[in-house]
């Protein structure tokens, strides 16, 4: 069967936009000979659509654009994703897929298996399929399966489920898989999905169709990496990664291909760009500013919003205090130039001497600490947010996950802002971006030197808030930093778990703590991108108010 692949970039909420995404793909599609043409999940809505489902008009109005998508439909068939009602008890509404063809009445598919772990809450809206089968579409059985349906237990955090919804499709006679998918992008996760439909496939001895959505909705970044395989398991197609892409599949196709994902750094980097720009265009924002320190984690997130909104769109602003190095500010200014994006440069040391002046009486006596360094990062902040306010930019803070685990950042400070572009980045994958950009970026875009200067990868890293102060006089070695925020964040081990592997037990409990104690910041971070298997923030729900210690 030739089956089309609209793997489409929709807007949540964009209910007649969606749908124009939706039927222009599909006469493209239906023009090139597909027979049957696949949507991402939920793709009238968009994806998550949360509590806009509970909205008085949302669902009937997407039930409307369902109907004027059908009306569209020609001699090709169509399977969008869309929000139905649920007339029985339970939720009320399921996650839905129409069946849609000219001159016939709409069948409906509804999602079995509801995720409600990690960033997923589908249970909170949604009630289960009851039963499924398959649909008789252009002489063929098809078998629909809506994204988490097709997981099996071998790829999921735990077993979850006691019915599996592609065995029993199979079991009434599907001779052909599909699966509608609004999967979110996380590292090295385009290769778990290609490996686990492989293997479902080679289990049933039936081609599988997985059709991905692409694009960034508020903190989650979806990837698209749409793949078809044949009965065997071998791969036949696979649509683009991060950008909007159709494609026509015969299912009887001989032709194999090699599954390809890009290097860590790369995958990386295009999510994020994607995120970026996805994030702005959606909620309407056109340009972007920066706090330029001469570091590497400003300088990484500069080279994103360049790439994700044009240099003519950002703004990079350096902010010198009396503590900031020459250096630091040659190297921000020499970023500027090589990106292209304007540059200001705005010193707070006027500023920060009269705002500690006003302190003089109430602070008589008491050595200055903490409290004087925080005021540096807070002007910068009103410095930023005044440019943002005036010129109608959406401030980029430029904190990494390493610094945001540990409260190494300041609150009302170098945390404002609209989008923590990297906030899901540990430190030293920062690193790992930033000399990639020096190398196969700068040479995709014909560069012959570097993009960010040398000196900012090698200096050691420092927040400059007092004289020769370095990052490394209170943290622990990045290095060794990452890995302990890796266990104890994303696998949940404990400090005792972790110890035994190996690592020095006073630096694990400072890190459990400073982790545990800092989720009061956090909640007030601006929203970041996911981009591990655990961000801060979406998916990691943990309380502010909490003694449990380790």
């Amino acid at each position: 069967m030739k089956i089309g692949f609209a793997q489409i970039n929709p807007t949540v909420g964009d209910l007649s936009g969606n749908c124009e995404l939706i039927v222009a793909a599909y006469e493209r599609l239906a023009a090139a000979g597909a027979e049957l043409v696949l949507t991402p999940e939920l793709a009238i809505t968009g994806y998550p659509p949360q509590d806009l489902v509970f909205k008085s008009r949302f669902v009937s109005e997407n039930l409307a654009m369902l109907e004027k998508l059908h009306a569209h439909v020609g001699e090709t068939a169509l399977l969008v994703g869309f929000v139905d009602r649920n007339e029985g008890r339970g939720k009320p509404f399921r996650n839905a897929t129409a069946l849609l063809e000219r001159g016939k009445p709409i069948r409906k598919a509804h999602k079995s298996l509801l995720p409600t772990y990690d960033v997923f809450d589908e249970d909170r809206y949604f009630e289960p399929a009851s039963r499924v089968e398959p649909f008789d579409v252009q002489g063929k059985k098809i078998g629909v399966t809506i994204c988490e349906d097709i997981w099996t237990e071998h790829y999921l955090p735990r077993p979850f489920y006691d019915v599996e919804p592609t065995r029993s499709l199979i079991e009434q006679g599907a001779e052909i898989i599909v699966n509608l998918s609004s999967s979110p992008f996380t590292l090295h996760k385009p290769a778990i999905r290609y490996e686990m439909v492989g293997a479902l496939a080679r289990a049933y001895q039936r081609p599988i169709c997985y059709c991905n959505v692409v694009g960034g909705n508020d903190q989650l970044v979806f990837d698209g990496n749409s793949i078809a395989v044949n009965p065997a398991g071998k791969l036949i197609a696979q649509l683009a990664a991060f950008r909007e892409d159709e494609k026509v599949v015969d299912t009887e196709s001989a032709s194999t291909i090699e599954f390809h994902e890009g290097k860590t750094p790369e995958v990386l980097f295009a999510a994020l760009s994607l995120g970026v720009r996805d994030y702005f265009r959606k909620c309407n924002f056109h340009s972007a500013v920066i706090g330029l320190s001469g570091g590497v984690d400003s300088a990484v997130t500069a080279v994103i919003a360049v790439d994700a909104l044009g240099a003519e769109n950002v703004t990079g602003v350096s902010m010198p205090s009396p503590y900031s190095s020459r250096g630091s500010i040659d190297d921000a200014r020499a970023l500027a130039r090589n990106l292209g994006i304007k540059f200001l440069e705005i010193p707070i040391t006027d500023a920060f001497k009269d705002f500690k002046a006003q302190f003089k009486e109430v602070f008589k006596g008491l050595h200055e600490n903490e409290t004087e360094e925080n005021m540096q990062p807070r002007l910068r902040a009103m410095t930023l947010m005044a440019l943002s306010n005036k010129f109608g930019h959406l401030l980029l803070t430029t904190g990494n996950k390493s610094e945001l685990a540990v409260g190494y950042c300041t609150l009302y400070g170098d945390m404002a802002g609209g989008l923590a572009a990297i906030s899901d980045v540990p430190k030293t994958m920062v690193y790992e971006l930033a000399r990639w950009i020096n190398s196969e970026y700068a040479a995709r875009l014909g560069r012959k030197r570097e993009i960010i200067p040398k000196s900012t990868i090698e200096k050691a890293p420092s927040a400059e808030l007092k004289p020769n102060q370095k990052d490394q006089d209170t943290l622990p070695p990045y290095e060794i930093l990452d890995r302990i925020l890796q266990l104890y964040v994303e696998e949940n081990l404990s400090a005792r778990d972790i110890i035994a592997h190996g690592f020095d037990e006073t630096t694990v409990r400072w890190v459990q703590r400073r982790i545990d104690l800092n989720e009061y910041k956090r909640e007030q971070a601006a929203p970041g991108l996911k981009v591990t298997s655990r961000a801060f923030g979406i998916g990691r729900k943990m309380p502010i108010a909490q003694r449990y210690v380790d």
